[in-house]
């Protein structure tokens, strides 16, 4: 188990019972990606947490495969699926957001929600997110961009806490640097804004070229 696995393991619990802190942001943001999706939709969902996010878009789709690097955060989400009366068109796997473990095949449409900020190598996961977006499908995300904000002086704080097992890793993007690395990996940026505003949550609809 890597020390990332081991960290969201232990917080698994008391995740799952944190409310939602802007629930407006969050429900538009849902609505936006909705808008996306058809009845059809073949949908790969990475850092899905304890699965919230995907039994909520699971009637808007034909299928969801939803990822987690935490084994106990799916086992929350598998928990939520058997008692939630959603479909069955969700399933949830242990895997973390690189080339080698996620499923592979394409999708109509990949999804992050406040995980890329999370990830010590965003390139590599951005290359192994578009090699799943068929051509013309969508990439759709919301991350934290707190090199945007008034929160740089947490970085060394973040950082130390990161050393001793009481913080994840953090990535301080800015929202030109998210954009230009989607643009790096073969997506054009169709929609976007901030969800909340204050920190930055960047919401991204991202088109895979031909």
């Amino acid at each position: 188990m890597t020390d990332e696995a081991a960290f969201w393991d232990g917080i698994a619990q008391k995740y799952a019972r944190d409310p939602i802190k802007d629930m407006a942001s969050y429900q538009y943001t849902l609505e936006r990606t909705r808008s996306y999706l058809t009845a059809g939709s073949n949908v790969l969902e990475v850092g899905c947490g304890t699965g919230t996010s995907a039994l909520l878009l699971a009637r808007s789709a034909g299928r969801i495969l939803a990822c987690d690097i935490s084994g106990a955060m799916i086992e929350i989400a598998r928990t939520k699926l058997r008692e939630s009366g959603a479909p069955k068109n969700v399933s949830f796997e242990v895997a973390p957001l690189s080339g080698d473990h996620l499923p592979h095949g394409t999708f109509d449409m990949v999804t992050a929600f406040n995980v890329l900020h999370l990830l010590r190598d965003l390139d590599g996961a951005l290359a192994a997110i578009a090699e799943r977006v068929r051509p013309g499908g969508f990439f759709i995300s919301k991350t934290a961009c707190l090199a945007d904000s008034g929160f740089l002086f947490l970085k060394p704080v973040i950082s130390l806490m990161g050393l001793v097992g009481k913080a994840p890793h953090v990535l301080f993007l800015s929202r030109k640097t998210l954009q230009a690395s989607l643009r790096a990996h073969g997506f054009e940026i169709v929609e976007s804004g901030d969800f909340p505003r204050r920190p930055p949550r960047h919401f991204v609809v991202a088109r895979r070229l031909d």
